[in-house]
């Protein structure tokens, strides 16, 4: 079904928003518990299209989950050895983290498997964990140029490996340690630059042998993994839009409660305040392993910086809602580093400066990020070509806009963010959903 946004220019944000829950910790808590002997309840689970997908297709490998209410699950774990073969192929939807991740599960079971993905999913690269998982034995076919499908063959005897990973890339990393559950021996992982440690953490928790820091993680092959109750933050990348558009509209005082607070996912916030934005930290605590905070986001006068390089892995979902803010800001903001974008849902650097170069802001493309040109956003029509980040990052936008944005193919933000309109247009936004013939 294919839907548009209409979103102008809106009032100040104003009072107190909660997101939805994490996506990345959403997508690993299905899979850890699955995994898990014993059964697990997960509470503030995204229901998102992505996130049921990886539950569906745990359903589908032989494991009981319960939606016993929304954003709950009752996951009865079967334990490490416990996955049955699925008489189709596992749909992952528009999820490569879910693709990604599974293609390490599901390298050490017994028996075949066939991922497939969405028209989206199925442009995404898949060389990038297909290669190591090879290395430890792993026997792994891809359409050509490496993209989905992916038919995995069973009964592989895998091996651990020290791997140095060429791309800093939490799904590559993630991919691998799956992988290493089954294998014999030792599996450990290198990075160029630290990224988000969602799986360390988890794996963890459920009891698994493993050791990591920022840049580095290792775990002893065939751990006993045992249920645990998790609890699932907001989503920081969900946040993201609410801060940035708290920031640039004028007169905007907002509060974003329970945000998972990750320091390998909060880079956005060390940008923007570079920026000169107006965020607060409030009520720090821990939840489920993870760190979460209320976020206090006043409106602000941006400046353009150079994103440090440092920050870049730390921010890679955010950098749309950057482009959004740096198109705001006053003077040219640099982005380098970022050459991950390219092979996100949608190449986000080509799709953010078309769009921005379309509402009137200048943007100069480079292979690994791009400059833009901070100035005043018009009206028009764009297309977020899918990509739900892409989509909420223009809305945000146009609550600077002259006049009417119309966002075009915006029904994928459903993945990750239902109720973002309703959300949205509480906090003070204008956004309208049409259908066009």
């Amino acid at each position: 079904m294919s839907l548009d946004w209409i979103a102008r220019r809106g009032g100040p944000l104003r009072g107190r928003v909660r997101v939805p829950g994490d996506k990345s910790i959403s997508h690993r808590a299905i899979m850890f518990a699955a995994l898990a002997e014993g059964t697990s309840r997960i509470t503030g689970f995204l229901e998102g299209e992505d996130t049921r997908a990886t539950a569906r297709v745990f359903e589908q490998l032989g494991v009981r989950i319960e939606a016993a209410s929304p954003s709950e699950r009752i996951v009865h774990g079967v334990g490490l050895d416990g996955l049955r073969a699925s008489a189709s192929p596992l749909d992952c939807g528009n999820a490569g983290t879910g693709m990604r991740l599974l293609a390490g599960l599901l390298a050490g079971q017994s028996f075949d498997s066939v991922l497939v993905g969405d028209e989206s999913l199925s442009r995404r690269p898949m060389r990038r964990v297909t290669e190591p998982l090879a290395r430890m034995g792993a026997r792994i076919e891809t359409a050509d140029g490496g993209l989905p499908p992916l038919r995995i063959e069973g009964g592989a005897a895998l091996n651990g490996i020290d791997f140095d990973s060429p791309v800093a890339s939490a799904q590559v990393k993630s991919a691998v340690l799956l992988a290493g559950l089954y294998a014999d021996g030792r599996t450990s992982v290198v990075e160029p630059r630290p990224t988000r440690d969602y799986t360390e953490r988890m794996l963890r928790a459920f009891g698994a042998d493993i050791e990591f820091a920022p840049g580095r993680a290792s775990l002893m092959g065939r751990p006993r993994l045992r249920a645990v109750d998790v609890h699932v933050p907001s989503d920081f990348s969900s946040a993201a839009f609410f801060i940035v558009a708290a920031c640039v509209v004028p007169g905007s005082d907002l509060v974003i409660e329970g945000v998972g607070m990750n320091p390998r996912r909060t880079g956005l916030l060390d940008a923007l305040r570079l920026m000169g934005a107006d965020i607060e930290v409030g009520s720090p605590r821990e939840e489920g392993g993870e760190p979460v905070a209320d976020l206090r986001v006043r409106a602000s006068e941006l400046r353009a910086i150079e994103v440090p390089a440092e920050v870049v892995p730390d921010m890679i979902d955010e950098f749309p809602a950057l482009f959004a803010a740096a198109a705001c800001a006053t003077g040219t903001t640099v982005v380098r580093g970022a050459e991950e974008l390219r092979v996100k849902e949608s190449d986000r650097i080509a799709a953010m400066a078309t769009a921005l170069r379309a509402l009137g802001i200048a943007v100069t493309e480079t292979p690994d990020g791009a400059l833009i040109q901070g100035g005043q956003t018009h009206g028009g029509r764009v297309d977020s070509l899918g990509d739900h980040r892409i989509a909420m990052s223009l809305a945000v936008l146009a609550q600077r806009a002259e006049r009417d944005v119309s966002i075009g193919d915006v029904a994928n933000v459903a993945t990750s963010f239902p109720g973002f309109v309703e959300l949205a247009n509480g906090s003070g936004m204008a956004l309208a959903v049409s259908r066009p013939d």
